[in-house]
């Protein structure tokens, strides 16, 4: 493997040259720099990262902490921020918390400790002391989906608000009363959001929400299966089961159909986090979108900022309602058959052309 000194010697310059080349200082000409790079470029020499992180005091790595990878949302989310840190010139080491705080501080403090620039987060609970004094200390960090009252670093994230109301009154507009929740974990931002706005959007129709309508999930399928049973067991079951995230409506999609029920025809069925896989069951499922690859980019950018000394604002993206047809929706028209060419001769003989004899 080619060493900074057999750069050097290829293009006829000190080992400082290359250095600098390297770490592209202003100071060094273009014909010397030219003559450094084609010699990178010859001898395929790779500077070691390590040794030039003790120099410069940066990485050029960025940190994520997911809360579930097995979440096509997150799974997603994590895509997104790799090929925008990749753009800027960084790598990204990822760690999934699986839903765990233990696991989440584990991941946290490797990352503090490989020196990372900066670290991308969504918590998976209400902080704990590990994360919150890794904020205050002056770590670079971003909110992503998630966040931390009360701590002050920039955070991306979709409002759903608005899409979940939308979804509330297609839901009346379908002539469903009784809706009822599986909600995410209360600890966390989204799980708690999640549950008043579905609130909040069926006061605005002057409809209850029970406590027996509002189930206790953790963002898992297996707490979608469960809390379906328990709604499908009730003497007067909901209409319609709204799931706080696309893992838990799987759930509850399975504990309909292990009762040899029908969505839409038994219970409708909707869910918050569109995933590809929705538009493939049967029925396609309605569901609240968020527009994750631009939330895992956003979130990048504004890390970056933070590391290189810029101003970084916290930034809010719409989630959008994208109906199908798991809440008993009319099915598509069909386009009408077209009409098959005639054959009927036409009643004027063909015009053709004579010569004049």
């Amino acid at each position: 493997m080619a060493s900074i000194k057999d750069v050097a010697a290829e293009a006829g310059v000190s080992v400082a040259t290359v250095s600098r080349v390297l770490n592209d200082h202003p100071s060094v000409s273009v014909d010397a720099r030219t003559r450094v790079l084609a010699a990178v470029e010859a001898l395929g020499y790779r500077p070691n990262a390590v040794a030039r992180s003790l120099r410069t005091d940066q990485t050029r790595t960025l940190g994520l902490v997911i809360s579930d990878v097995m979440n096509p949302y997150f799974t997603e989310l994590a895509r997104s921020v790799e090929e925008e840190a990749r753009a800027l010139g960084y790598s990204v080491i990822i760690g999934n918390a699986d839903e765990r705080p233990d696991l989440q501080d584990h991941h946290v403090r490797t990352l503090l400790d490989r020196r990372i620039d900066g670290l991308l987060v969504s918590p998976t609970d209400g902080g704990s002391p590990l994360m919150l004094d890794a904020a205050r200390g002056g770590t670079p960090m971003v909110f992503v989906d998630r966040w931390i009252p009360g701590v002050d670093v920039p955070v991306v994230r979709a409002d759903g608000r608005p899409a979940v109301r939308d979804l509330v009154a297609h839901l009346y507009g379908l002539g469903h009363r009784r809706l009822a929740i599986i909600a995410g974990p209360a600890a966390t931002t989204t799980g708690s959001e999640r549950v008043e706005a579905f609130r909040e959007a069926l006061a605005e129709y002057g409809l209850p929400l029970p406590e027996a309508y509002i189930g206790q999930g953790d963002f898992q399928a297996e707490s979608g299966r469960r809390v379906t049973d328990a709604f499908l067991d009730l003497a007067e079951p909901p209409e319609v089961v709204f799931a706080a995230d696309n893992l838990m409506a799987l759930g509850a999609l399975d504990a309909v159909r292990a009762r040899g029920m029908r969505v839409p025809r038994d219970i409708a069925l909707a869910a918050f986090d569109d995933i590809p896989w929705f538009v493939h069951t049967d029925p396609p499922v309605t569901a609240v979108a968020q527009p994750t690859g631009e939330l895992g980019r956003a979130a990048v950018r504004a890390l970056v900022d933070v590391i290189e000394g810029r101003p970084a604002q916290s930034v809010t993206l719409a989630a959008r309602l994208v109906v199908r047809r798991s809440c008993g929706e009319p099915p598509p028209l069909e386009p009408p058959p077209l009409e098959a060419p005639s054959t009927t001769p036409s009643a004027e003989p063909p015009v053709t052309n004579r010569s004049q004899s």
